[in-house]
Parts: structure tokens; sequence; C-alpha cells
């Protein structure tokens, strides 16, 4: 059942029995209604039907005393719909639409019943509840997030490495424990009565809430404050953690790491680590995305003729891959699964650009050849379908 179930529906009306009607009045009453509706004894009469699925709700929350607490107490701060706020709330009674707060769908209740994750959370901290027993904990506080970087080489990021971060952040102060209080006793800020907000009115009898500026939002003030840490309870830490980050990296990549950020206060939670990482670069690779690049220098004979060519791997032995006769320079080739390692742990490729080589000294024998193949060639003119496109155009 909803948190609106609890507000708006009196199920001590339902079993008929009085507000202060003890355990045994309660489930005698439920078991003199549910004999009379039940659907056994009602086939095919759906009012009766629905009167007992009330009956049984009104007992599921009246018969544990847990959840009858907890109804009792939301009946009193929010009966039939209208709104008591608490002193310093501007006093008075105004109502509301419940359905408008709850837009119909409220929160569940915990696992156990009642308001753990329901109105607790919907309430706790947007009106004044007011009075000394507002409630005096003091409640945890999560670390604050922490943004480190590394700068890694070309190679560690695409096979990940575990480098060492030295970082600075609040932690609790080692010199009174983290309470701020030389001698190590704070007393419960009255301001706030130890909730660390404070209540604003906003108009219309709603309150607000801020952090209490006499605490700071601790809910905690020192007597004698801490000669280190000036009352907070909090001081510069410095420390040294290993990190791993993963492979396949990119440059400029942040990287979360859940709970390695600053401690938390009063066993609230630690924050998190942000990491941006900073890759270098490699004198014969590159990096498109998940694959590896490379330009292999080739001869014209090669290039020409076709043949093998040996291409160097990143961190591994070479492959070999075969150039067809008539291949262009620029062209691109491509050797599968030696490129960069992806999430799921496979692999990209290596891109492969063949760039053809020409020399720039060259032997009596060489040239002798070459000048040869441009006789054997002369009557081909490998510009002459530029010239026409450019023409056409």
């Amino acid at each position: 059942m909803s948190t609106k179930d609890f507000i708006e529906k009196d199920y001590y009306k339902v079993l008929g029995v009085p507000k202060d009607a003890t355990e045994a009045e309660i489930k005698k009453a439920y078991r003199k209604l549910a004999r009379e509706y039940h659907p056994d004894a009602n086939k095919g009469n759906a009012k009766a039907e629905e009167r007992f699925k009330e009956i049984s709700e009104a007992n599921d929350v009246l018969g544990d005393p847990k959840k009858r607490k907890e109804y009792d107490e939301a009946r009193a701060l929010f009966g039939n719909g209208g709104f008591r706020p608490g002193p310093g709330a501007g006093g008075g009674t105004f109502n509301f639409d419940l359905s408008d707060l709850f837009g119909g769908q409220a929160g569940g209740q915990g696992a156990g019943g009642g308001f753990g994750g329901g109105l607790g959370d919907v309430f706790g901290g947007l009106f004044n509840r007011g009075g000394a027993g507002a409630g005096t904990r003091t409640q945890p506080r999560r670390g604050q997030d922490i943004e480190s970087e590394v700068t890694l080489s070309f190679t560690e990021a695409i096979e990940g490495a575990t480098v060492p971060l030295r970082m600075s952040s609040q932690a609790p102060c080692k010199a009174c424990s983290g309470t701020g209080d030389k001698n190590g006793t704070p007393r419960v800020c009255p301001t706030c009565v130890g909730t660390g907000q404070v209540a604003r009115g906003s108009g219309g009898g709603f309150s607000l809430t801020d952090p209490c500026p006499d605490c700071k939002g601790r809910g905690l003030i020192a007597e004698t404050p801490c000669d280190i840490c000036k009352g907070s309870g909090r001081a510069k830490s410095s420390r040294t953690m290993q990190v791993r980050i993963p492979a396949g990296v990119s440059d400029g990549q942040r990287i979360r790491l859940r709970g390695k950020g600053a401690p938390g206060e009063r066993g609230g939670p630690a924050g998190d680590l942000y990491v941006v990482v900073h890759v270098g670069d490699h004198p014969v690779f590159g990096r498109k995305g998940d694959n590896l690049t490379v330009t292999v220098p080739v001869t014209y004979p090669e290039a020409a003729l076709g043949g093998e060519v040996r291409v160097p791997t990143l961190g591994g032995p070479p492959v070999t891959l075969k150039l067809p006769p008539g291949t262009p320079n620029g062209r691109t080739m491509r050797a599968r699964g030696k490129g960069a390692v992806r999430k799921d742990g496979t692999r990209g490729d290596l891109l492969v650009t063949v760039e053809v080589s020409v020399p720039k000294d060259l032997s009596g024998k060489a040239r002798d050849a070459l000048e040869a193949y441009r006789e054997a060639t002369a009557g081909e003119d490998p510009r002459a379908e530029l010239f026409q496109a450019a023409k056409g155009a």
C-alpha cells in the first residue's frame, strides 16, 4: 500500500473499532468482518469482495504494532489531508490535495511496511517538523568527490596500467578524531537540534530547509574548537593510491572509481574518484577509435608486382600482409585483432596504409633499369583521364 493510503484511509472506521482499541479488539473485529464478507461466502458479489479487501488491508496495518504506530503518527500529522506545521513554520493549518503532492503514485513502504523510503523521505527535509523531539541524530555525510589526472604512454593506454596517484582531500581530522572538539566532546547544535538543517519559511505555511549556519550542517558544535580543523571536524589529508587504469582508454577520457574519493563523516559513504587520462604519442602507431594505425613504406616493384610485406604490431610479433599486384599508394589494408582492447575484451584492428617509397639515390644499374621502363611505357599517360575529367567539368 502507498503512503497516500496511510494518510487518506481511516482503517479504524473500516474495522469499526475506536482509535484506542486493543490488539485483541482489533483481531476480534477483523475475524467477524472477514467471515461475513469472505469471497467464498459471497460468490459473484463484487461489493463484498471489495469490502473484504478493505478489511484485510486495515487489519494488515492495525494488526501490526509497528505499522499501526507509523499510521497513527501519519494521521496525526496529516489528518484529513490537512498539514499541521510545527513551531516556526508559520502555525495554523492549511489543506492541500494529496494527489498533487504524490502524483497518485506515492512511494511504497519498505520491506517491513510503514514509511521506510516513503513519507519520511518525501517530507523529512521539506517541512519544518519543529519541536525538541523532531530528531536529534546527526546524519551520516557522504565524502566529497575527487578529481585527478594521470598521463600514460601510448602502450599503457592500450594495454592498461596500474599507476600511483597522490591525492589531497578533506578527511576526518586525526587530531580530534573528526569531532571538531579539542577534547573530543562536541555538543548537539541547539539551533538545529542536531539535524544539521534549519527551516526557512517560503510562504503559505511551507517551510524549506537550509544547512544550519551555526554548525555548518554538521549537527554538532565544538565547545573547544580543535586547533587543526578549527572545529569543522575535517582536515586536509594526502594519500597515495594504486589505481588500475583499464585497457583501451583514450586521451581525455574520464574514469569514475566508486568509493575511492574522500572519506565520509559519521559512517557516511566515501565519495568517488574521477581520473582524467592523458595519453602520449607513439613514434610508429596512431589510433582511430578501437583501431590502431600504421604507415608502412613499400618499394615500387612491391606495389607494382605484388608481394609479401612484414608489418610491426604494438607489443606483439609482426604480421605478414600480401600486397596484390598494382597496389596504389595510400591503400589501407586490415590486420584483424591487432588493435586496441574494447570494453568487451575483444580487440580492434590494425589499419595498415601503404606508402610507396621513392629512392633518392639510384645506382647506375637501377637508373638504367628505370630508363628502360620509361621507354617501354612511353605511350601511357597516367594523367589523361585527369585532364579529360577536368575538361568535361
